[in-house]
Parts: structure tokens; sequence; C-alpha cells
């Protein structure tokens, strides 16, 4: 079940506080625990929390701490941008976020205010976000000085933005409009759009839209010289008292701000005594210009009154502050709790809240995981329980860096293979912060292991004809002498193969490590990290020429793994046919890998043969194969023999800028995984935790 939703603004001046108001109101009502964040706030003033944060979290009184409730403010993020630090980014929002998913039953993430220049970076930004976070998005838009239909293109336009990358739209709210043009917006928003799309409209409400007296004595800077308890009130029409005052009276209107010169004693009295009397409107304040002293005798007779309005004092001539009063920006703050009920009671009245409920409890979430959110998966799995893996190439300098890395992030226990001396001169050519306490560095030859290794695996290959000598010789190899400490229970897996072949990293653990029971074969698989999705691609690294039987147990290997690490498979068994189409006994192996896998794991969502384009790309894949349930969306990608796949998985990773994580080795009793020899100090950082994950399994 989802546990999020996204309040994601197509532009400034939305009203989207309100629905963060109404959204809270409602799901307080179903769950105890509700969060609040804001993955990006304004640059706040010195001293002060952001405003939209403060106001949420004091009216519900949430218990929470300030700095748990947003990731970075708008300066902080554009710093990390202009760094191209983007992935650092996303990783410390997706951070913040799952810490306050797991301690509540709900939680609501408000996007950026669009304070700034840049709208289609921020909506790139905030498509990007909620992508990443795997939760469904309500898109706010405000329709003040727009036109109908720019207005309705625009809000079709932001659902376009978030929908062509796969974020789920539940809802669009149209909010300050027009109340005769409300029919009219949501049948221009609905059309040719999903009929569970929830759209609802709320018209414009000059009592929110318009600044209270305190809004506009901050704006103004303006001195307050009465009725300072009252600034809270909202405000209406602005009119200048310059005119006469039995004509001004005749012109003002209910909650108006009166603008008027400090020297026009009349029209300050005067609209005070129309406030309390019952023939004429209520005034909301009194604007006095031209920062001129009143009458000792004026205080005197307005102190006397038992009904004063807000009476400010700023510098400026007259029109010159009404123009300004005209861009002044009405905010929902944490003080004004009438315009925060106000706020909540304009939602439920206008917003199907019985039917936004309902999609907020049964939306069961997108089965499309992001790159960044399989990172973090990973880091937190490997947090769980805690493993040794053994790193047999300590002379290479990136096994030193990614050690390094690893040990800042304290989540597993490493040893490494080598000279003592040889790594501390390394880490010193490399300037990489090491420490040697938490790391041991073993030398295989001069190690207290080295005779029990020896003698064990004379035991273990005795019968092929090895010499207690031949044991001792590969012994002395990091390969073999990593292999036994795994076999011995000294480590828990073990990562090689940035200095050496293939065969030479996983040749022990053939030898006496041994495959699973139940597997025939040991196969690998990478996942591959694209732009917006994780796909498993296997076998690109072991097996050259599989058999049907062997792609068989390769691919439900793959699907195992693929569910062990948060992806729900749907394998395509890939071949330069789809269907029943081709002819060859290529694609034969490929027909008769798939029905052995449909006939052993009749469980799993499988296609085959199928060519990579019909697997992967919807379009031709409903094309090519109109009634399959993984063409068009497989995610475990099965290629019939290691030339192909070693090569595939390569071009996308070049071509695409993808990161490959593995290979990951499957069927044996214990993780043994092998890096190439091209590897980066990432691949390897990377290979290490899922080597620690596995070992978790086993």
């Amino acid at each position: 079940m989802n546990k999020a939703i996204y309040i994601a603004a197509s532009g400034a001046n939305s009203g989207k506080s309100m629905l963060s108001l109404g959204l809270m109101q409602l799901l307080l009502r179903n769950k105890p625990k509700v969060g609040y964040f804001r993955p990006i706030i304004d640059n706040p003033v010195e001293g002060k929390k952001d405003n939209h944060v403060n106001t949420v979290v004091s009216f519900f009184d949430l218990k929470c701490d300030y700095n748990d409730t947003y990731a970075f403010t708008r300066s902080q993020l554009i710093d990390l941008l202009n760094d191209d630090q983007e992935d650092e980014v996303i990783n410390v929002i997706l951070d913040k976020y799952k810490k306050l998913e797991e301690e509540n039953d709900f939680v609501i993430v408000e996007g950026t205010d669009f304070s700034d220049h840049g709208a289609v970076i921020e909506m790139d930004l905030n498509v990007l976000i909620a992508k990443n976070l795997g939760i469904p998005v309500i898109i706010v838009s405000g329709g003040i000085s727009k036109s109908l239909e720019d207005f309705i293109q625009g809000l079709r336009i932001t659902y376009d933005s978030f929908t062509n990358k796969e974020v789920e739209v539940i809802a669009v709210i149209a909010n300050k409009v027009q109340e005769k043009n409300i029919p009219i917006i949501i049948d221009g928003i609905g059309e040719n759009l999903p009929k569970s799309l929830l759209i609802n409209a709320i018209p414009i409400n000059s009592k929110l839209d318009n600044p209270t007296m305190y809004e506009i004595s901050k704006a103004l800077e303006a001195e307050v010289l009465f009725g300072e308890e009252f600034l809270d009130s909202t405000t209406g029409e602005i009119k200048v008292g310059a005119m006469q005052l039995s004509h001004f009276l005749n012109h003002l209107t209910e909650e108006a701000v009166v603008i008027t010169p400090s020297d026009r004693s009349d029209i300050l009295l005067g609209t005070l005594q129309a406030n309390i009397s019952s023939r004429y409107p209520t005034v909301s304040g009194i604007i006095l210009t031209g920062d001129m002293d009143l009458s000792p005798s004026v205080i005197e007779l307005i102190t006397g009154l038992e009904k004063i309005v807000p009476i400010l004092k700023v510098t400026g001539g007259t029109f010159g502050i009404a123009t300004k009063l005209g861009s002044i920006r009405s905010h929902i703050y944490a003080e004004n709790k009438n315009k925060i009920k106000l706020s909540i009671n304009t939602f439920e009245k206008y917003v199907d809240v019985d039917a936004l409920s309902d999609k907020l409890i049964t939306y069961k979430g997108s089965n499309v995981l992001t790159p960044r959110m399989f990172q973090y998966n990973l880091l937190k799995r490997a947090k769980q329980s805690r493993k040794h893996i053994v790193l047999p190439e300590g002379n290479d300098d990136r096994i030193l860096t990614a050690a390094s890395q690893l040990q800042k992030l304290d989540i597993v226990d490493l040893t490494i293979l080598g000279k003592r001396v040889n790594v501390e001169t390394a880490v010193k050519r490399l300037n990489i912060s090491f420490d040697f306490e938490k790391t041991q560095i073993i030398d295989p030859i001069t190690s207290e292991y080295f005779e029990d290794f020896s003698e064990t695996l004379y035991e273990l290959r005795k019968h092929k004809g090895l010499s207690p000598a031949m044991a001792e010789d590969l012994m002395a190899d990091v390969s073999y002498f990593g292999t036994m400490m795994v076999y011995k229970g000294l480590a828990d897996g073990m990562v090689s193969g940035a200095a050496h072949t293939t065969q030479h990293t996983i040749k022990p653990s053939l030898q006496f490590v041994k495959t699973k029971p139940g597997f025939s074969v040991v196969s690998s698989i990478f996942f591959m990290c694209l732009e917006d999705r994780v796909s498993v691609f296997g076998d690109c690294a072991i097996n050259p020429n599989p058999t049907s039987e062997q792609l068989a147990e390769i691919a439900i290997s793959s699907a195992d793994s693929s569910i062990a690490f948060g992806i729900d498979p749907k394998i395509a068994m890939l071949s330069y046919s789809s269907g029943s189409s081709g002819k060859g006994e290529d694609v034969d192996t490929v027909r008769k890998a798939t029905k052995i896998v449909k006939q052993k794991r009749p469980d799993l969502k499988v296609e085959g043969p199928i060519q990579y384009d019909a697997a992967v790309d919807p379009i031709v894949g409903k094309k090519k194969l109109p009634n399959s349930e993984v063409a068009g969306q497989a995610n475990v990608l099965i290629f019939p023999d290691l030339n192909t796949g070693n090569n595939t998985y390569k071009a996308v990773q070049r071509e695409t800028g993808a990161l490959a994580i593995g290979p990951m080795l499957q069927g044996l009793k214990k993780p043994v995984n092998d890096l190439s020899r091209g590897c980066t100090i990432d691949d390897i950082y990377n290979t290490i935790i899922l080597t620690a994950i596995q070992a978790q399994e086993n």
C-alpha cells in the first residue's frame, strides 16, 4: 500500500498550502501519525523556520524535528546543481524521506514554490523527486491572471510532464478560478485523460487570496500605531481616501483597506466611525501615508474608541503605496488560525474528499524501481545484518579506494589480502582516509591460516590428484586464499576480478564452495541502473552457449535474485525473433527454455522468444505480442548466449551512461562475485554491498 503523496504545483501562487492543510486534516482522521516533508524550502529569514513547515507542524502539533522536515534550502540546492551534484541532491532527499516514511503511517511531501525564474527546471526537479520517491502526485495550479485556455493547457502539460516519466498522477486540483468556469475547467482538463483521474476545482476566495494586515505591515515595513491585536484580519478591496469624506464614505466596501495621507484626519476619523456604524461595511485597516505624525488630539480621540482597526503609518506617497499593495502575495502562516481553518473548510467544500481518501488508501504504488531507490534499498538491506567480505586484490588502487568509502559508511567488515607495507604505501600515495583498525590486512603466505587452509584444500582435492605441495602453491594465490576464508566461515563473501580474469576468480569456488542444491549451473546477472528504471541482465559473464535447460535455470535464478532485491520480475527470453515467427536452432533453444521456465515456475511472468525492442518498448511490444503481460515492460532480460549478453550490457552501459552493478554470481553456496578488469571504484563499492546482501540471504 502507498504511504505518501506528492503535492506538485504547476507554477507560482498555486495555493498548494491549502492542499497540504486539507490533506493533513483528511489523513489524520484515519492515520495516527502523518509526517510532513518539503524536499526544498526557500532560503529562510535568519532565526525563523520555513513558513510552510512551521504552519503545518504547529497547527496540527506534529511531533517531529524541524531539521527532518526538509532536505535543502534553495541556495544549497543551486550550489549543488551548479557543481553537477544532482545525485547527491536526490540521495539526501531520498534518505530523509525514507526516515519519515518509517516513522509515520503516511507522509505528505510538498513540492517547490516556483519562487525562482527557472520554471521549466523547477518542474523537471519536481518530476525527478516524485519519480525517485516512487509516490503518486496531486497537481495543483492557480488560475489568477491566466486565460481559460492557457490555464487548462498548462495543467494538461504539467500532467504529461509527470506521466511521461511514469509518475502516476491521481488528482488534479484547479485552484483560484472563477466559480462560473468550474464546469468548463473540469471538462477541459479531463478531455482524453483517464476516467480514474480525480479532477476538482476551487473558486477564488478573496479572504484567502488577499494579504492580511499583518502581511501588509511587513511588506510595507509599516509602523503599527493602533490595533496590533487585529493584524491577522483578512482584507478586501483597496480604497484610496483622496476625495471629500461625504463622497468617500459611499465607496467603502466590506473588509476594505483604506489608504489616505496622514494629514487627512477627516478620512481617518470618518472611516473609524463608519467601521462601528451598523449602516456601513466593516473595515480591515487604515494605512496612513506621508510619514507625518498624528496630532495629539486625534490620537486621544482614537485611543478612546472601543473598537479600533489596525492603523499603519508608512513612508511614501498614497498612490505609490496603493500600487505596492497590489503586488503583495498572501500566505497562510501559523499565527493566523482563522485563515488556516478557512483553507481547510474551503478544501473540504470543493474537493471530493471521500474519493481522494479512497485513492490514497487503495493506491498500490508503482512497480517501477528507480536506480536511486534501488541503491538506497541496497544500503538499507546491507545495514540490516553486518557481513564480512574479503577483497583479495589489495594491490589494486580501486579496491583500496572503494574500501575507504565503505569504511565511512560502516556497514560491512572488510579483509584485504596483500602485504601491509604495500597497502600502507598505496594509501599514502592515494591520499585517502583509511582506518587500519577497522580493516584487517592479511598476507596469505605469512598468515596464521596458511597451513590450515593448505591442508583443507589438499583434503578437498586429493581425489583429483592434488598433492600437499600443490595445495600450498595454490593457497599462496589470493583467489584461493580468499575463497577458503569464505569456505571456512572467516568471511561471508568474496569480491575479486579487478586484476584477475573471471576464470581465475571463480575457479576455486567451483572446486570447493560448490553450487547450491538444485543448481546445476553458476550464472551471473548485472543490475542495469538506467535513467528511470532498473533492469536485470543475465547471463553476461559466465556461460558461453547455454543449453535450453541451462538457459531456463539462468532465467529462474535471475528472477529469484530480482525478487530478493525488490524487483517484481517480468522475464524476457531474448532472441532474434518474437513469438512463433522465427525458425532455426538458436530460436528453438530459447523457445524450449521458455517452456521449461513455465513448467517449473508457473508463478513467474515470462515471454519468449522475444526481441529486445519488443521486450522493453511498450509500443513495439503491443504491436508484436499484443496479448503478452511481459512485452514492452520486461525488467529481467535473459540473453541466449554470452557473446550477446556481454556485448549488450557493455553497449547499454557505454551508450546510455547506465550504472551496471555486478556481475553478481548465482547458484553458489556462498557468495563469490567477479569484477570486470575495467571496473570503476563505484562498481567495486556496489558489488561489495551486493555480496553482503547475498550473504544475508545465505
